[in-house]
């Protein structure tokens, strides 16, 4: 894999601090689809296809590395998902329980994707932004890390359940591998896991210890990078060409194509939304 370049201008970002950062490139968030479509071009790029507007800052023989054709949705796909994630009478969006084994675990037909990552990642903060048009599902977002103890259940209308695990490293639950592990081996019907990892620190060990058991136990994965709105543009597309390349060369069963997101801006949020309606197979005509 050729050694990515920086476009002229992209180390000063990096030196930036992230506040700064922030306020530069802040705008009102849109709630809905229909309101996204309403913004400039390149502002609907970067809310809506997040590695698409960090490409800009590549230099053109280095825009390969960041797949970003993998997975290419049109914007009707992304309309289409946006009204599974939506409650509404006739599609009730709604936590079902929690467990700590899995012969606990509802028993559901429906397909099904599961959120994994450290304490502090911000899984509950994503799992709480993709359910944003379901106002009245209660999604804990806790100030300390480690408040999820439990598998909870999250049922999505009659297309998929959502499954938000225990986090590991500081403060996992003491039975957190059998609890998790068992889960991944032996979920029937699980379709996907999405493991999160923080684009502001990068792969830490923790990651990697998932990483090697998802490897292991050759399930289909995809990694989730949180937090994107904390870096200056240099430190995120630095973070970014680095996972990449892991996922290039140290993976077998991860999804070649990284998704970047904010809980805070839902930045990306609307592009992960249309790949989890597709893979659990609510997007086929």
């Amino acid at each position: 894999m050729a050694v990515p370049t920086l476009l002229p201008g992209v180390g000063r970002l990096f030196e930036m601090p992230a506040a700064l950062m922030r306020m530069s490139r802040a705008y009102s968030k849109p709630q809905t689809f229909t309101e996204v479509l309403q913004l400039p071009k390149q502002q609907l790029t970067k809310f809506v296809f997040p590695l698409q507007e960090l490409q800009r800052h590549l230099i053109s023989e280095s825009t390969s590395d960041l797949h970003l054709k993998t997975f290419d949705p049109s914007l009707e796909d992304i309309a289409r998902a946006e009204s599974i994630f939506t409650a509404t009478a006739g599609n009730r969006i709604e936590y079902l329980s929690s467990a700590v084994r899995l012969d606990h675990a509802p028993d559901l037909p429906r397909p099904e994707v599961c959120f994994i990552g450290r304490s502090n990642v911000g899984k509950s903060s994503l799992i709480k932004a993709l359910f944003s048009l379901a106002p009245e599902v209660e999604v804990r977002v806790s100030k300390k890390p480690g408040h999820t103890k439990k598998m909870n259940f999250f049922k999505v209308g009659k297309y998929f359940t959502l499954v938000d695990m225990p986090g590991y490293g500081y403060r996992a639950p003491e039975d957190f591998v059998d609890m998790v592990e068992t889960y991944l081996k032996e979920r029937k019907n699980l379709m996907r896991t999405f493991l999160l990892v923080d684009s502001v620190v990068g792969i830490q060990k923790a990651d990697s210890i998932a990483i090697e058991m998802c490897e292991e136990l050759a399930l289909p994965y995809v990694m989730v990078l949180t937090k994107i709105d904390k870096s200056s543009v240099g430190h995120l597309l630095k973070q970014v060409l680095q996972v990449q390349k892991f996922v290039n060369t140290k993976t077998q069963g991860c999804f070649p194509q990284l998704f970047p997101v904010s809980a805070v801006t839902c930045s990306g949020i609307h592009l992960l939304r249309c790949f989890i309606a597709s893979i659990t197979g609510n997007l086929k005509t």
